[in-house]
């Protein structure tokens, strides 16, 4: 497309750009807006002409890709949100009035059992702010924008973000009772070579973090492994095996105990990151206060009291 803008932009384009930038796909981007994917279409064609540049490459399997026009073009149209939410903010002098989407992405088991509940709690202060929680086995892609938020085993080791630690959270050894009834008693780290173990698929696993079963029971039998950790979890009730989990999704399930309580735990970090460019956005800035908080509060379940 041949770069000779129109100087007749309609700024209004750019929130149709951003909402398709952050979904990944038209469609994606029209129910967010509440309005039809021809609608959603015609304003990025709208907005490619006026600017004579292609902000996106577009197919049917791969959807809305930005283009490297269209990258340069997100950060500044995100300053230009920004701004405006913060005049909004300003003007009516109440952090209520904040409206918009914050996509959170996190790993599969912190998302369920900690993210998504908070999020909700989040929503009674902001109504108006929709949220996408992405708990998923893998690391989300903050530079692709598949989520505005990530939460991570580990820090980014690059790139313009803004990171910090979230918090410390700890796992154990768990077993439900009537395993560890019916097969041999456990009183030492020795004891479980007689054991099976439910663990995670080394080769296919995300992060070295994860790979603490070797790390705690070296030569540990594994003949059920899965990427999930909550089909390790669910596993592990069925009674015929071990898994190390999470304490904040095991110590609240009675039907399960941890297991040389003592000898066997492990601590890990999970990191808070968000992109620069979205540093003055404040509903992206009052979700992470709100995460942080909720891990302040709740240090005992993620360390586990017992």
């Amino acid at each position: 497309m041949q770069k000779s803008a129109n100087k007749n932009l309609n700024w209004d384009d750019l929130r149709f750009f951003l909402e398709v930038a952050r979904a990944g796909t038209a469609s994606a981007a029209s129910r967010r807006l509440s309005v039809d994917y021809t609608t959603v279409a015609r304003r990025i064609r709208s907005l490619e002409e006026s600017l004579g540049a292609l902000l996106f490459d577009k197919s049917r399997s791969n959807g809305f890709t930005l283009t490297v026009d269209g990258q340069h073009l997100v950060r500044h149209a995100d300053t230009m949100e920004a701004a405006m939410e913060a005049a909004m903010a300003e003007v009516s002098g109440t952090g209520s009035a904040l409206s918009g989407h914050v996509r959170i992405g996190c790993t599969e088991a912190f998302g369920t059992y900690f993210v998504a509940p908070h999020m909700v709690e989040f929503q009674d202060r902001y109504p108006n702010i929709s949220i996408d929680i992405l708990p998923v086995p893998h690391f989300v892609n903050l530079s692709r924008r598949e989520a505005d938020i990530a939460i991570t085993l580990e820090r980014p080791a690059r790139g313009p973000y803004i990171s910090s630690k979230l918090c410390d959270y700890r796992l154990k050894l768990y077993a439900t009772p009537e395993y560890l009834a019916q097969h041999p008693t456990i009183t030492c780290i020795e004891d479980l070579t007689q054991h099976r173990f439910i663990n995670y698929v080394n080769e296919l696993a995300f992060s070295a973090q994860l790979l603490y079963l070797d790390e705690l029971v070296p030569g540990a039998q594994s003949t059920l492994r899965s990427t999930s950790a909550l089909a390790q979890y669910h596993a592990v009730l069925q009674g015929r095996a071990l898994a190390i989990l999470p304490c904040f999704i095991a110590d609240t399930d009675p039907r399960l105990v941890p297991v040389l309580n003592e000898e066997l735990s492990i601590t890990r970090q999970f990191w808070l990151s968000y992109s620069e460019d979205l540093r003055r956005l404040k509903r992206v800035t009052e979700v992470a206060q709100h995460l942080v908080l909720a891990a302040q509060a709740n240090n005992s379940l993620l360390m586990s009291s017992s």
